[in-house]
């Protein structure tokens, strides 16, 4: 009878990563999965599912929007209950979301193993909730897989290293495993009238970026000023701060709702280039190979900084508009996500859990 493993998930970059990870245990492990309900919007959620071709969830808690803390305790009960149902040898929680803490949390205190999958990431900005969970996170976590050296020196210098392994960025397997499927299937840039190369992708949707009216303006009025197309895929938290504030849009900007991830694929890897404040895709763009323009004034993937692919814009400093139709990488993108990382940590895991 194989050892059971639960996969605790609720957000678009966590189903992401959940799609190559639950093909490398099959035949290894029972696999259940649970979805916190943090992100419960269809485009945003279960058309995830469809498109990368994951099993429904096992569990669904439904717990919907709420405070952090309303968030954080209602999937933390919720997990607790499945946990003590399934008693698991393992709980995989992925990124930096509530649903990511409250799911380790819940294991650990019932005495079950968690994994921590893109441990080591750090912002060193904690104003960012993000940045609590994923330092959490990784105290309380038995295996820490690290995707890049950078996360590995981290979680070294933090007293982790004897828990950590460096296996590379599952998010890159999730990628490469989905790009021929999206550009085969998506008919996006038909739908939107738009031209591979002629069109930048703009995403926005950090607080401090959004919840700010005058930020907010300057992003977008910089936007609204290039000289090309700004696809801009809203999210709801965006949109509705659009609305409250009355901010008016550039011609030029074009809004979509949320869109599924082989659509959003296939956007990415047509675009001249990336606006966004999303660490996940900051790494994306890398991976494809496309100038990513982030708006804020640090980042968690410093290594995509340091190779030349992603410059970082604090919305406060500088002139916006100049910088996003300005910046041109140079170099030769080197490669710092790895490969066959899904693999790697189910190997890891039949031999320690």
């Amino acid at each position: 009878m194989p050892k059971t493993i639960v996969s605790i998930v609720g957000a678009r970059p966590q189903f992401i990563k959940l799609a190559p990870f639950g093909r490398a245990l099959r035949g290894k492990f029972h696999h259940i999965i649970v979805h916190t309900g943090q992100h419960y919007d269809v485009e945003m959620s279960a058309s995830f599912f469809s498109d990368l071709s994951i099993p429904e969830p096992d569990f669904n808690l439904e717990v919907g929007s709420g405070t952090h803390a309303v968030q954080t305790g209602e999937i933390l009960k919720g997990s607790e209950q499945i946990l003590e149902k399934v008693r698991p040898a393992g709980v995989v929680v992925f990124g930096d979301t509530n649903s990511t803490v409250a799911g380790a949390l819940a294991a650990v205190k019932m005495g079950i193993p968690a994994i921590h999958v893109e441990a080591g990431l750090r912002s060193f900005n904690r104003s960012m909730p993000e940045e609590i969970n994923r330092i959490a996170t990784d105290h309380i976590s038995e295996m820490l897989f690290a995707p890049t050296r950078t996360a590995m020196e981290n979680l070294n210098h933090e007293g982790l290293g004897d828990c950590s392994y460096l296996t590379g960025d599952i998010m890159a397997d999730a990628l490469l495993d989905n790009l021929e499927t999206a550009l085969s299937r998506s008919r996006v840039l038909e739908t939107l009238g738009l031209r591979a190369g002629a069109y930048i992708l703009a995403t926005l949707h950090r607080p401090y970026n959004v919840d700010d009216p005058d930020k907010l303006q300057r992003i977008l009025a910089a936007l609204g000023r290039q000289n090309r197309n700004v696809v801009f895929p809203v999210h709801p938290r965006t949109a509705k701060m659009i609305r409250q504030y009355g901010i008016r849009l550039g011609e030029n900007i074009v809004l979509t709702p949320p869109q599924s991830y082989l659509d959003f694929l296939c956007l990415q890897y047509g675009a001249d280039r990336i606006v966004t404040d999303s660490g996940g895709i900051q790494k994306e763009a890398y991976i494809l190979k496309r100038p990513c323009i982030t708006i804020r004034p640090e980042t968690e993937w410093v290594e995509t900084v340091d190779a030349g692919g992603n410059i970082l814009l604090n919305p406060d400093d500088g002139d916006l508009e100049t910088a996003i139709r300005s910046f041109c990488p140079s170099g030769d993108w080197p490669d710092i996500f790895g490969a066959n990382v899904a693999e790697q940590m189910v190997t890891l895991l039949e031999t320690r859990i």
